[in-house]
């Protein structure tokens, strides 16, 4: 099988259509879009809108939002955080209080590597600077 570590969007569309063995005509059909809009997206002519790649990827059963990436609608990170929370969510072997708690501390834990990650970028910076960082806050102050 080639690989999935394509350039675009039009090529990872094409593989994700070869793989689930479908034509063009048949992923136009299921998708709901014609089939020479498909083809030039596929051929890179087109970009098209969130909408139209939602359709394309419940057609395909992928992640829409695996799309939005690769269209340069969404980040990839946003992504990440998008996919963690659907599938917290869909989860059918935790309640709906269990939920939400996992999410605050999946937020939470977040926040504290973001601040983590600033402080140590910061710190470089400043010593990449030439200062010895006396000015700026310790790490675990924050």
């Amino acid at each position: 099988m080639a690989s999935l570590n394509v350039g675009n969007l039009g090529e990872y569309l094409r593989e994700q259509r070869r793989t689930a063995q479908l034509s063009l005509r048949q992923l136009a059909e299921a998708a709901g879009v014609s089939n020479p809009y498909l083809s030039q997206i596929e051929r890179g002519l087109r970009k098209p809108s969130a909408e139209v790649l939602q359709q394309v990827a419940k057609a395909l059963r992928i992640s829409a939002e695996t799309l939005y990436v690769r269209a340069g609608i969404l980040d990839e990170k946003e992504r990440e955080e998008l996919e963690t929370r659907a599938v917290v969510l869909a989860d059918p072997s935790i309640n709906e209080r269990q939920k939400q708690v996992l999410l605050q501390i999946y937020d939470s834990f977040r926040k504290e590597n973001a601040a983590e990650a600033a402080a140590a970028s910061a710190s470089a910076a400043a010593a990449a600077n030439g200062g010895d960082g006396a000015d700026a806050p310790a790490a675990d102050t924050l």
